[in-house]
This record gives structure tokens, sequence and C-alpha cells, in this order.
């Protein structure tokens, strides 16, 4: 399993990912699931997986295959992220079509596989979309300026409560951070090193992203602050009256 989230800010977007794989108790491995394309000064793409690793590993291989042989339309060929949305989806539909028959309920299947894609094209307004097995995808809005895909019912509440679109994005970082923290310690199937990039609004910079490991101060820092301000909230929480005690 894994975790990936993905937010649309009005001054940017973040991208965060987990980096474990599990086959079982005894194949438990590290891989990227967070990828990073584009071209200085024109577009910046980001592209988020889980689910089934050689699906995702065949989507991201197909889409550098066309890129490098100049096949059309490829990742930066296309005009508009909604037509690299397209794109994407298409790609991950034939890989999933091309090992299985079944192309509909993928989640009863071992080809399941679930995708993050945003960027920004020199011209256009960011944008940040979630891409289904079937090829299918919506668009983040105001409203609603994040996605999660694997696990995400532990890291879900924090963002549910304290994110929104006008949020900075250092403080959008802490942010998913925290839903990462929260996430590693209930559930062993997500684990470090994490992947994060943070992208600046109209920059069209590449970013080189970091890596966070286990031992990183500032996340261990963050992780312990964050469980001390929980403690001390809750102590600070009304009494519960006698009826609840009896």
């Amino acid at each position: 399993m894994t975790y990936c989230c993905a937010l649309r800010l009005k001054d940017g977007l973040v991208f965060v990912s987990d980096t474990r794989t599990n086959a079982g108790v005894d194949h438990i491995s590290v891989f990227r699931k967070l990828y990073t394309f584009g071209v200085e000064g024109e577009r910046f793409i980001t592209i988020q997986t889980s689910g089934n690793l050689a699906t995702t590993q065949a989507v991201i291989g197909h889409l550098n295959n066309h890129l490098e042989l100049g096949q059309e339309p490829n990742l930066y060929s296309v005009n508009t992220m909604f037509e690299m949305a397209e794109l994407v989806g298409q790609t991950l539909r034939k890989v999933i079509a091309d090992v299985t028959q079944d192309t509909h309920n993928h989640e009863q299947n071992n080809y399941y596989c679930s995708l993050l894609l945003g960027g920004q094209i020199k011209g256009s307004e960011m944008e940040l979309y979630n891409i289904y097995p079937q090829g299918n995808f919506i668009c983040a809005t105001e409203d609603t300026p994040y996605f999660q895909i694997g696990e995400s019912k532990y890291g879900k509440p924090i963002l549910d409560r304290a994110l929104i679109y006008e949020m900075p994005l250092d403080e959008a970082v802490r942010c998913c951070l925290i839903s990462f923290d929260s996430t590693l310690r209930s559930n062993v199937s997500v684990g470090m090193p994490l992947d994060t990039i943070v992208y600046e609004k109209n920059s069209l910079h590449i970013p080189n992203g970091k890596r966070i490991y286990e031992e990183d101060p500032y996340f261990r820092q963050l992780s312990k602050q964050w469980s001390d301000t929980l403690r001390r909230g809750l102590q600070k929480l009304p009494i519960p009256t006698d009826d609840y005690l009896d």
C-alpha cells in the first residue's frame, strides 16, 4: 500500500508521497512514487502513483518513452493540463488492458492503480487531477483543494480540519507532514522515506524536491511537537459531566 497527497492552493502546489511497497511481510521495499517532468520556464508536471507497482512503473515508462522517442501526443506536446490528464488516463487504461481482460472492476484485481497529476503550463492556471483506473478523472477546486490516494484515512482528518485554499505553502507543508506522521503511526504499510515537491505558482521552475528520512531532524521535531500539542489540548478540553462517567 502507499499514501500520496497533493494540494492545489492559492500560492502553489504541494506533493508528498511515501516510498514503501508491501507484497507481504517478507517483501517490503522502497520505490519512488513521485515523478517530476517539465521544461524549465515552459511547464512543470508531477505524477504520483498508488497501487500495483508493475502497473505504475509501466505507465511512467510509456510516458517517458513517448518523450524520448518524440512520439505524440506526449507530456510536452499537449497544450493544456486537461489534455495531459486525458493522455495519462488513456495510458493507464491501456497498460491495464494489456494485462487483464477486466477493464472495469479494477479494485477486485491485482492491477489496480490510481494517479495524481498536477502542474502548470505557461499561460495557463495550475491544475491538479485525480485519475482513476478506468482512465477518467476529476479536478481539484478551491472548495476541494487536495486529493489523496492509497492509505488515506489516517491522514485525512487533519487535512479536513485545517487545510484551506488560501493557506501559505510553508503552512501547507507542515499540514501534509503531520498528515503523514499520523498515517505512519497507524499503518505499517506506509513507510519512510517521504518524497516532497513544492511548486510556487507561475514560477515554471522545476523544483529539486526533498527526500525526508526517518532521522530527519525537522520531521522528528514536528512529530514530537504535534504529539505534545495534542496531549496538552486534550488536557484543556472540558471535563465530562458525571452522567458520562456513571
